[in-house]
């Protein structure tokens, strides 16, 4: 159990220390709380595919300033105790060197990996940490940011009606989430392969089955811009390991606003799109990928954009930036003052409501849609209904008093179920079961733990 180990290494790591006198009562909390908190993080991390670091803030400020978004029993005092504690009895070793420039504010936190001992017994804990551990109920979920001398920061704010009833909707959705087991079926024998994709991908991250819950992250100092939800794990993985994704062990479907942007700009300025493809149209249906990221470039920024943004390559095409850049203001006339107004998270608010309505509407029904982008991943049975479809309908229609086309796509069996939703059910034996389910026998551990620790 995580208790015992955590009881262990507070004592193992009391006896080291050369203290005149025992802690107070209350850096003793302080204390114990930052070995438990480092240990829970450290088993999250050994069960993350692939092994993930555990990133420790050793800036004295850091635990003092941004009340509203930080863990209050994390002291920096005892937080150095816990951290040197940890390196001294053996079981972590730095990984890398953490350092900060307070002329730039600019750093990286040290992050620190679980050592032989260590890793040995956090593998060897009964259970699963995103099981048995309980999220903790106090972490602020909604988040204001702003871009402050270059520098994306944390915004403190006070509360109003608005901000409670995001921060009360989010709860509803999250509790729903957290009835529920979200998890991805893919065979043993495919795991190293997602783990090498996730190490040579600079943006993905490890995937960690204990973020379940999401967080409303608001941009510019304003809760009219961004807003939309982050942190859940599955939001993170790459595109092509989607659909190994169940939900409660069940296959599922999904359901994607078509061209959303586009279509939430014009009718801001009480248009219409018309049933040409926003991006198609551009270069008369080629390199819609590279059209669409410029569109959104160019609706993000704040002014004219005189070169290309560094993440288009544009070296397929026979053109450059200047000329691509007109190409799609002319196939846009009818919105082209939107165009580098900076209305980009502006349309982020527009979306992140949307998709705030369409989580509640299933949330209702204790079931879980995640989102991912503009597109929400929800129990098959809510795609092939159409329900997915309807209320991704209504909700957009409820912020616009529009229409807007929805693609929706009942995800096909995995690799081991064969048929398909249109097909008539094949009778499958029980050895053929039993060998499905020691191909991917993590998945089905992680399904047996919830089983046996979810509340009747």
């Amino acid at each position: 159990m995580i208790e015992e180990l955590i009881s262990e290494t507070v004592l193992r790591i009391e006896a080291t220390e050369d203290r005149a006198r025992s802690r107070s009562t209350v850096a003793k909390i302080h204390f114990d709380h930052a070995v438990t908190h480092m240990l829970i993080d450290l088993w999250r991390s050994v069960k993350s595919m692939p092994v993930a670091e555990l990133g420790i803030n050793k800036r004295s400020g850091y635990y003092s300033e941004k009340e509203r978004y930080r863990d209050k029993l994390l002291t920096y005092r005892q937080v150095t105790a816990a951290y040197e504690g940890l390196l001294k009895i053996g079981f972590i070793e730095v990984s890398q060197e953490g350092y900060y420039d307070k002329d730039t504010g600019e750093g990286e936190v040290t992050r620190v990996v679980a050592q032989d001992e260590l890793l040995e017994r956090l593998l060897g804990l009964e259970g699963h940490p995103a099981i048995s551990v309980k999220p903790d109920s106090n972490i602020e979920t909604v988040i204001l940011r702003d871009t402050i001398d270059g520098r994306r920061t944390l915004i403190d704010y006070e509360d109003t009606r608005f901000t409670e009833e995001y921060r009360d909707n989010l709860n509803t959705i999250n509790s729903c989430f957290l009835r529920h087991w979200f998890d991805l079926e893919i065979k043993d024998a495919e795991i190293p392969k997602l783990e090498e994709r996730i190490i040579n991908h600079e943006t993905k991250e490890p995937v960690d089955f204990s973020r379940r819950t999401l967080v409303r992250i608001f941009s510019n100092g304003s809760f009219k811009e961004g807003g939309r939800f982050y942190r859940g794990w599955w939001q993170n993985i790459p595109k092509e390991y989607r659909k190994y994704i169940t939900i409660d062990e069940k296959k599922t479907g999904e359901g994607d606003f078509a061209q959303l942007n586009p279509h939430m700009l014009y009718f801001a300025n009480h248009k219409t799109l018309g049933s040409e493809d926003a991006y198609d149209r551009v270069l008369d249906g080629e390199h819609r990928a590279i059209v669409k990221q410029a569109f959104n470039a160019m609706v993000q920024a704040s002014s004219p954009l005189k070169s290309c943004p560094k993440d288009i390559d544009l070296s397929a095409l026979n053109m450059g930036w200047a000329e691509l850049r007109d190409r799609i203001i002319e196939a846009h006339k009818p919105i082209s003052n939107e165009f580098f107004k900076g209305v980009g998270n502006k349309l982020q608010f527009e979306d992140s409501c949307i998709a705030e309505h369409i989580m509640l509407h299933f949330a209702d029904m204790d079931a879980p849609a995640l989102p991912v982008h503009d597109s929400f991943m929800v129990h098959h049975g809510y795609a092939e209904s159409g329900e997915v479809e309807e209320a991704m309908r209504r909700a957009f229609y409820a912020r616009f008093q529009a229409d807007i086309p929805v693609n929706e796509e009942v995800i096909d069996w995995t690799y081991r179920k064969e048929n398909t939703h249109n097909q008539e059910p094949q009778k499958i034996d029980i050895d053929t079961l039993l060998k499905a389910d020691e191909d991917v026998s993590q998945w089905r551990k992680r399904h047996n733990i919830w089983y046996t620790s979810k509340p009747s």
